[in-house]
């Protein structure tokens, strides 16, 4: 019996055996080989992957189509899209290296908002991501990303940038003497950037393809569909759309270039530190004031206590952190301003956490929001913020006339802001340049 036995299995393992190889010689004779998700990129430690690009490509054709740019050729979408892709993964690399994070709350929060400036509610704000081909698992994720780059180039570009008062001095004279109200412009924006430290040879490589773009304009090509093919700025895979912007708000080298041309012509080459601009003149309009210039404002002077998340304290900590400090300003067995001074991660603990008095729009809506609900004297609980968590208290609120002040403020933001576009291009040529890159061939 047991011999019998042993040569039954020895029969079906041959069976088994004789079949799969069957299956195997039918499967491989005549069936194509299947993609696997092979890599596409190495960048530094990590990898982007040939799914990845295809999806992304697919993703970027479907909203080129909706918004009725012609569709460059797929070879240079490709290329254009992985250099997007390997800016991007390298900004993500250095913001978690630097203990940026964004949890699961705030990011539903930045969703909400989203949907609300859209006036619908999440559920509507997903059915409508959806149904423009987006899985909203997906979208989360790139939201997610895209708050994590904001950070880093808040911290490691917009935090560096330097206004001095000549400057803000010769804005407010400027703006005086304009013979025409304030403006708002629409351009679109091809940027063939130079690679820092650059030679001779490189430079003029690179003066000759924005001549090309160019050429290829005056031949009666599409701007939108050159920019995603030569453009090397953040806005190139939307066609080079830079979008409605106050005149005072665009750099003077963009107004210098378009103050020759008539709406609807583009400009020739214009050259900055960080390489060769072409710009189109979409349209001019009025600034909308919004609302007319209101006679007082309200300001409020605050102090807080930031505790961030990180690698090391999570968010549970740096709250119960929070919540034990609160729990001795009101025992009374430390002030405010002592435990700000020994505990605050943020640039205002020398002062006791004193933020001075701050108008409105100075902050982020979630640290005004819970400020405005406070009476004097009295300490919030912990409130999120993308900076981390706070403990905030009011000490004083007055109402007065826009101030010489106010004015300079104002004036000192629209001067970053004129700078920023330059600045930010400059830093992400010197991550991308200081970043290990490995292409592979395609599986």
């Amino acid at each position: 019996m047991k011999q019998r036995t042993f040569i039954s299995v020895l029969a079906v393992s041959a069976s088994l055996l004789i079949s799969q190889f069957s299956l195997a010689q039918q499967a491989s004779a005549p069936a194509k080989p299947q993609a696997i998700n092979s890599i596409a990129v190495v960048v530094n430690d990590e990898v982007i992957t040939q799914q990845e690009v295809n999806e992304r490509i697919v993703s970027v054709e479907r909203r080129l189509k909706a918004q009725g740019t012609a569709l460059p050729d797929r070879a240079e979408l490709k290329k254009q899209l992985i250099e997007r892709l390997i800016v991007d993964r390298a900004q993500l690399q250095l913001a978690k290296e630097n203990g940026m994070r964004v949890d699961d709350v705030m990011l539903d929060r930045t969703l909400q908002r989203m949907a609300e400036q859209n006036k619908m509610n999440l559920q509507e704000f997903r059915n409508q991501i959806e149904r423009e081909g987006t899985s909203f698992a997906r979208f989360r994720e790139e939201i997610r990303d895209d708050i994590m780059m904001q950070r880093i180039r808040e911290r490691e570009v917009d935090s560096k940038i330097l206004i001095t008062e000549s400057e803000i001095d010769n804005f407010l004279a400027a703006e005086a003497s304009a013979k025409v109200g304030k403006q708002e412009i629409n351009l679109l924006h091809i940027l063939v950037r130079i690679p820092e430290n650059a030679t001779a040879e490189q430079i003029a490589l690179r003066r000759n393809r924005a001549e090309e773009v160019v050429q290829k304009l005056r031949s009666g090509g599409d701007f939108a569909k050159l920019a995603v093919t030569y453009s090397d700025s953040a806005e190139a895979l939307k066609g080079g759309d830079i979008g409605w912007r106050e005149q005072d708000r665009i750099p003077q080298l963009f107004i210098d270039a378009i103050n020759k041309i008539k709406v609807g012509e583009f400009s020739e080459i214009v050259r900055s530190p960080n390489g060769f601009h072409i710009l189109k003149l979409v349209g001019k309009r009025a600034a909308s004031e919004g609302q007319p210039a209101v006679a007082a404002v309200q300001q409020t002077r605050v102090r807080h206590i930031l505790i961030k998340a990180n690698q090391i304290v999570t968010e549970a900590e740096a709250r119960q952190k929070l919540l034990d400090l609160k729990k001795q300003i009101e025992n009374k067995t430390a002030t405010f301003e002592e435990l700000a001074k020994t505990n605050s991660a943020d640039g205002s603990a020398s002062k006791g956490g004193d933020l001075g008095w701050i108008y409105p729009g100075d902050t982020v809506k979630e640290f005004e929001d819970a400020m405005n609900k406070l009476a004097i004297n009295e300490v919030s609980d912990p409130v999120q913020s993308p900076f981390g968590f706070h403990l905030i208290q009011v000490l004083e609120r007055k109402t007065e006339d826009q101030s010489k002040d106010r004015q300079r403020m104002t004036a000192r933001q629209a001067l970053r802001e004129r700078k920023s576009d330059e600045a930010l291009q400059d830093w992400l040529r010197e991550l991308r340049d200081r970043t290990y890159v490995e292409y592979r061939e395609d599986q």
